[in-house]
């Protein structure tokens, strides 16, 4: 990999790989295999985890594809690969019975997944239970999530975990702004009141 690629952003990068540019693609993978490939495993869940390779290859097959109708004004790169991914995922699922799901096995990292939970609610807690607590949060939160609708859940975990805007949202998923909004705001209220027992039941403030 070249050093000037390291410097370029990833709408940069991809442009320069629609170009001709085969080392650009290798840098813009290099730079995001880890983290999307974790987003298509928690989406397809652990009962489908075994065609997460599948998938992922197939998210990394479009971007190949459409290397040179890709244009930057469409908004970000990630939140334009993350949505392609997020389309395939759950197109797996839906031919196989399944809803979108999340994995189990994410919640290990509850302490970062719930940092907007303890903003949102003001939230306050021992230092001695923080580890244990965010755990056991995390693992909820999990549970919560699963009962939201699906458009609902999906639009949350890009817009809270992947730190796509409204904006970005509403135009990679080609819907309305308002639509977009809505579903982040309904989402948010449902999973306050998910957790709002759980969480006073551990003392919360």
């Amino acid at each position: 990999m070249q050093a000037r690629h390291q410097d370029m952003t990833d709408e940069q990068l991809m442009q320069a790989y629609g170009q001709g540019d085969a080392v650009a693609f290798d840098a813009l993978y290099a730079r995001h295999e880890a983290a999307l490939f974790r987003f298509v495993r928690r989406v397809l869940g652990q009962a489908f985890s075994a065609q997460a390779d599948e998938v992922f290859q197939d998210c990394w097959l479009r971007v190949v594809n459409h290397r040179a109708s890709y244009s930057a004004d469409a908004g970000k790169w990630k939140t334009w690969a993350y949505t392609i991914a997020h389309n395939l995922a759950l197109d797996r699922l839906r031919t196989s019975g399944r809803e979108l799901s999340v994995d189990t096995d994410e919640a290990q990292s509850g302490s970062e997944r719930l940092e907007w939970l303890q903003t949102s609610m003001d939230m306050h807690h021992s230092s001695a239970e923080d580890t244990a607590f965010w755990r056991a949060a995390g693992r909820q939160l999990l549970q919560c999530l699963e009962g939201l609708p699906a458009a609902q859940r999906a639009v949350f975990l890009q817009h809270h975990e992947d730190g796509a805007t409204v904006e970005e949202l509403a135009r990679a998923l080609d819907a309305g702004f308002e639509t977009v909004k809505s579903r982040l705001r309904y989402a948010l209220q449902k999973l306050r009141g998910c957790m709002q027992g759980y969480l006073q039941g551990w003392g919360a403030t």
